[in-house]
């Protein structure tokens, strides 16, 4: 704790201790419950949660039947004003019936508490349990070995599997647990140390919150978490007829995990819900949705899930079009050469930086120092010069110098080198040298970006003819397309190269797929991927890519076959995702240090819980070696002593490589040994059970095996306990506070000690200058070790400067997806409206509203009457309500009124009579088809695009085909807004890279990302009201012949994929900016991938006959394609067939 802690603390007093005070009266109330429960009988005590869902039912029953009165009225009114506001009613009373439930949960909170406490009670203490068997005992009995029937009574057994491991319940609430559960269930962070049953405590808020029947969510890191945890409590859940279930145990829109959702409690993966919510507002049909509304969420481990996980934004995507189409396997060459040259040139100047410095000439040899450390900060060689007395001193000095003036003398450094690293940043820069070297001389501007205004002034000044002029901007347009792409790679590749190590940053492991084997049926097969390794965690991470290119820059790398390039579909953060809930709490061992972030972010305030017993673990003072080498060699050393003690060791790594470099130590010494890292996690669950016997030696990185309890015998606590030993200081203190919490738990005996060495990333780039002075004036020699408070302190403030620089990364990621957030938002509520049809009037209503106020703003302000006519024609298939007269003397909002009463009433009118002339059809297909259909497909055109709306025959039949207008409706609405969308979604991804550049001219990107969002939001809403509107308006059956009618088949999935992208820092992100032009030309090389939009009309020639018909009279007539070409263009006429 610093000073200023201490200061505070004494003035405002202890958080901690004012938040559990806070709670103590609760826990007080729960304990005084238990006597009285402890009489009832097993009968008597499920009873309980029969009566607690009463008094919840009780408390909203009024709310709830004022709710149902209304959405039937709303049903009924056909004034589309009044139908709105009730929808406004209902919605303002579903939050009042909200409110009304948490307070009656309140109210029930303790006995609610006391009743799960002493189920736990009675689990532990009977092996079987006898009760009056009820229908879901019967359910269960068939389906679960912990039930049995006998007679009228259902007997629970205390044993059972928890997703493979057999258990016997041995576990009760302690009292600091309550207090987990209250923290928890008042929408908080309970941070409780390893070992002090998290996931027991969780039972506490999950029972009563399940209770009011509105499900809640248990959201786990990994899969094997949600299956164990969710089969290891459910029992008693389900002793008191809750349904539990688990998502990650049935298929994505499937109906079994549209029933896991059902459930009144539901585990599952943070990735799967997310994923589940945005395969949701991609779904066709109400039948497809999987999730209701976000009700309660507790999440574990809280800060892997929205500190660590939130960086990376969950992607649904789909094929572009050539897609396949890239340069990485054509530019791998030319980038291994470079940075093999570089390499080399470098090793040199290192050699003679080492000779000057010795000279005493410090001024030289500290630029060819700094020269290297610019181009080659990761050389071994030069980490290990770094290390020696005053050398980091001068390196820091030489930097200092020709950074000053905002870099004006840096180019001297830079000018040998054929790219720059920015370590820190992530980033890479090539060059003027570098682009010379890779351009050969051959083609000097092969990578030379064309001034793109200098190049159009010049063509527009060389006398061209039009048609010359327009063909050398194209030629232009798409050499700066193919420039900026190539330029894009060259950069992506370099950092795959020099940035992202093999068995650090990511793996190459195997994966299984599917492939069709000819004979109709499927073979497996194993290709090797590249998967990122989680930083954190140490797991790998499948499905996640990282962003931009990068990913397929590795897999070049690699060797490995280069997967396409995709497009997104749906896009969401998990901050965004989990901010959702109506509630939201959560649990984990470390949590404070980054209670600032959960705060601002989520709103959740961080309460630490006491220990059920003191903590007795000896944490010592962390020791710095001057390298690696003698660090590493400590290490072995002090495992040896610790195992001859009979000690089981934990030894935490940052990276995969590390942990099988220490592994191959321990090989050669003959000590055996686990490890745990992304290659072995498949393992975990066995290698965690063994890591507490006597001797034995687990190597895992950093949080690997989190969420499972290392367990102590009496002869390992009388050794000490569990030793812990951490290789390497990691970028965030949590982490490392994790690692020392596997050890102690529950009042157990161990240690935890931290070994650093001067060359560790962490020292090398965050290891201050007053640092580096103080080691010097130590006088510290190879193999010496320095064990001092002062240094440890300084080692946690470099951490904080990380860990300062990875919020600010978080923050801005969620700053760009709070813009998306607020249009994606508006978009699926339309979509929610037209899938469910409930609310869609209400939308039509109001596209014809904004459409009829945009036609009037733009031609009053221009007071142009004549557009005005022709827009409303072209829109809404009408004539003028007002004159010429009226048009100059109204005012706008008059105006617009006008317009919208005329145009509402018109498209009534025209829903009336489609569905007068289609019912004939529909009626010849119901009396006198053979084809006995129970869904149909019926087009529609207008005159340019075919929709086929599926319906249900019989109903389309018994309400003389309004039915079907009301599925024309959602079916058009629909796949407007879902091409428009990802389209508006390219779009944004474009525009998030392009206004990067906005840094150079000194602008906030973020500023001018929001204002044209905005603007693209608004272009795009305005296109989707307009075609909407236009082909309700317009939309007629193309035939009235019954044969045109097919039956509606299952409607194709189209192909995508799920993953998490690797988000990169701003700077990064600006390096990799493409200019706007690059963007926009390639979107004009992209084919439209339209889904259920088709053209089903021949093609035909500007002399060929065709039947158009008049959109407001019906009148046909037959004319050469040429003269209806203007006809149809001002919207009077739509096309019916070719003649």
């Amino acid at each position: 704790m610093g000073l200023l802690d201490s200061v505070l603390k004494v003035f405002v007093g202890d958080k901690s201790k004012k938040d559990i005070k806070e709670i103590q009266p609760i826990v007080d109330k729960i304990l005084k419950f238990e006597p009285g429960l402890e009489q009832l009988n097993f009968n008597e005590l499920r009873y309980k949660t029969t009566e607690f869902r009463e008094r919840i039912a009780a408390g909203k029953a009024g709310t709830l039947s004022n709710i149902a009165s209304l959405k039937e009225t709303a049903e009924n009114e056909e004034d589309i004003d009044r139908r709105e506001e009730i929808y406004n009613e209902i919605d303002q009373l579903q939050e009042v019936a909200y409110l009304q439930g948490e307070e009656i949960l309140n109210e029930l909170m303790p006995e609610a508490f006391a009743v799960m406490k002493e189920t736990a009670k009675r689990f532990f203490y009977n092996k079987e349990i006898r009760v009056a068997a009820s229908a879901r005992d019967r359910e269960l009995s068939a389906t679960t070995d912990y039930v049995q029937l006998d007679g009228d009574q259902a007997v629970w057994s205390n044993s059972w599997d928890a997703a493979g491991k057999p258990i016997t319940w041995d576990m009760i609430h302690y009292d600091v647990q309550l207090i987990g559960g209250a923290t928890m269930h008042s929408g908080k962070i309970a941070e409780m140390q390893t070992g002090e049953g998290k996931t027991l405590v969780a039972t506490l808020p999950v029972y009563l919150n399940a209770l009011t029947g509105n499900g809640v969510h248990v959201v786990t890191v990994n899969d094997y978490l949600a299956k164990r945890d969710g089969a290891w409590i459910g029992p008693l859940f389900e002793f008191h007829g809750l349904t539990i279930d688990c998502i990650d145990y049935h298929k994505p829109n499937s109906e079994e995990r549209r029933q896991a959702y059902l459930a009144d409690i539901t585990y599952g993966t943070n990735n799967e819900f997310g994923f589940d919510y945005l395969r949701d507002n991609m779904a066709h049909a109400p039948k497809d949705l999987v999730q209701r509304k976000h009700n309660y969420a507790i999440i574990d481990e809280t800060d892997s899930v929205l500190i660590d996980d939130a960086r990376t934004p969950l992607i649904i995507s789909g094929p572009v079009p050539q897609g396949d189409r890239q340069e990485f396997d054509v530019l791998k060459a030319p980038v291994a050469n470079i940075v093999e040259v570089q390499r080399k040139e470098l090793v040199q100047t290192l050699a003679q930086a080492k000779k000057l410095i010795a000279e005493g000439d410090t001024k030289e040899g500290g630029k060819q120092l700094l020269r290297v450390f610019r181009g080659l900060p990761k050389n071994k060689a030069l980490i290990k010069f770094l290390s020696e007395e005053g050398i980091k001193t001068l390196l820091q000095k030489t930097e200092n110098f020709y950074m000053q003036d905002n870099n004006r003398e840096m180019p001297k450094v830079d000018e040998a080198l054929y790219f720059v690293i920015d370590e820190k940043n992530n980033q890479v820069e090539l060059s003027d040298k570098g682009i010379e070297f890779l351009s050969g001389e051959d083609e000097p501007d092969f990578f030379v970006m064309p001034e793109v205004g200098m190049e159009i002034s010049r063509i527009e000044n060389a006398g061209l003819s039009k048609e010359e002029e327009a063909e050398k901007k194209e030629e232009l347009f798409r050499e700066f397309s193919v420039k900026s792409e190539r330029i894009h790679t060259l950069n992506q590749l370099l950092k795959a190269y020099t940035l992202f190590e093999k068995d650090t940053e990511y793996i190459v492991d195997a994966q299984e797929k599917k492939v069709p084997n000819g004979n109709g049926g499927f073979r497996i097969e194993s290709e090797m991927i590249v998967k990122i390794v989680d930083e954190q965690t140490g797991r790998a991470m499948d499905g996640r890519r990282y962003s931009d290119g990068l990913h397929q820059a590795i897999e070049a790398k690699e060797n490995l076959k280069i997967q396409d390039a995709t497009q997104t579909f749906a896009t969401i953060t998990l901050q965004n995702y989990f901010r959702m809930y109506k509630k939201l709490s959560g649990m984990t061992g470390t949590a404070v240090t980054e209670a600032g972030e959960f705060w601002e972010i989520y709103k959740l305030d961080v309460v630490e819980i006491p220990t059920n017993r003191p903590i007795t673990r000896d944490d010592r003072q962390d020791l710095v070696y001057k390298t690696k080498r003698e660090k590493y060699g400590a290490v072995i050393e002090e495992v040896t002593k610790l195992k001859e003690a009979g000690r089981p060791v934990l030894i935490g790594t940052t990276s995969v490589d590390i942990s099988e470099l220490l592994s191959r130590t321990l090989q050669r010494a003959g000590i055996e040994h686990n490890v745990l890292n992304a290659k072995q996690h498949k393992r975990e669950a066995d290698i965690v059970a063994e890591a507490g016997n006597p001797g034995q030696i687990t190597i895992a990185t950093n949080m690997a095996g989190r969420g499972t309890d290392i367990k102590l015998s009496d002869q390992v606590k009388a050794a000490g306990g569990l030793a812990i030993i951490g290789t390497e200081r990691h970028d965030s203190r949590r982490v490392d506070r994790q690692l020392r919490g596997r050890a102690g738990r529950q009042g157990d005996p161990g240690s935890s000690q931290f070994y650093v060495s001067l060359e560790d990333n962490l020292m090398r780039l965050f290891g201050s200058e007053r640092m580096a002075k103080t080691m010097d004036r130590l006088g510290m020699k190879e193999g010496e070790v320095i064990q001092h408070s002062m240094i440890s302190k300084s080692i946690e403030r470099a951490q904080t400067k990380v860990e300062e620089n990875a919020f600010g990364v978080r923050k801005r990621l969620l700053e760009y997806d709070d813009v998306m957030n607020a249009q994606r938002e508006v978009i699926y509520k339309r979509r929610h409206n037209a899938l469910f049809g409930d609310r869609l009037a209400v939308d039509i209503a109001n596209m014809i509203y904004d459409i009829s106020e945009n036609i009037t703003d733009v031609n009053k302000s221009a007071q142009d009457f004549k557009n005005f006519e022709f827009e409303l024609i072209r829109y809404f298939s009408m004539s003028s309500p007002i004159s010429e007269e009226e048009f100059s003397a109204k005012d706008d909002k008059s105006i617009t009124d006008i317009v919208y009463r005329a145009a509402y009433d018109h498209y009534k009118e025209k829903m009336q009579l489609t569905a007068a002339e289609v019912f004939p059809v529909i009626k010849n297909v119901m009396e006198n088809d053979d084809r006995n259909y129970e869904r149909i497909a019926v087009p529609f055109t207008d005159g340019i695009k075919t929709l086929n709306v599926a319906t249900n025959l019989q109903e389309a039949y018994d309400s003389e085909g309004r039915s079907l207008v009301t599925d024309f409706e959602k079916n058009i609405t629909l796949a407007i807004i879902d091409e428009a969308w990802k389209t508006h979604l390219r779009k944004m991804d474009e525009l998030k890279q392009s206004v990067q550049l906005a840094v150079h001219e000194q602008k906030d990107p973020l500023l001018i990302y929001k204002f044209e969002a905005f603007e693209l939001f608004k272009v795009m809403i305005d296109k989707v009201n307009k075609d909407v509107i236009g082909f309700m308006f317009k939309g007629d059956l193309p035939s009235r012949d019954a044969a045109a009618i097919s039956e509606a088949r299952q409607r194709q999935t189209e192909k995508t994929s799920t993953q998490k992208e690797e988000v990169l820092n701003s700077d990064e992100q600006a390096a990799q900016a493409r200019a706007v032009g690059a963007g926009a030309s390639q979107q004009q090389q992209r084919a439209q991938v339209t889904e259920t939009i088709t053209r089903d009309q021949p093609k035909i020639g500007r002399n060929d006959k065709v039947v158009i018909k008049n959109v407001m009279t019906g009148e046909t007539k037959e004319t050469k394609f040429k003269s209806a070409l203007p006809l149809i263009n001002k919207g009077e006429w739509v096309l019916e067939k070719k003649a």
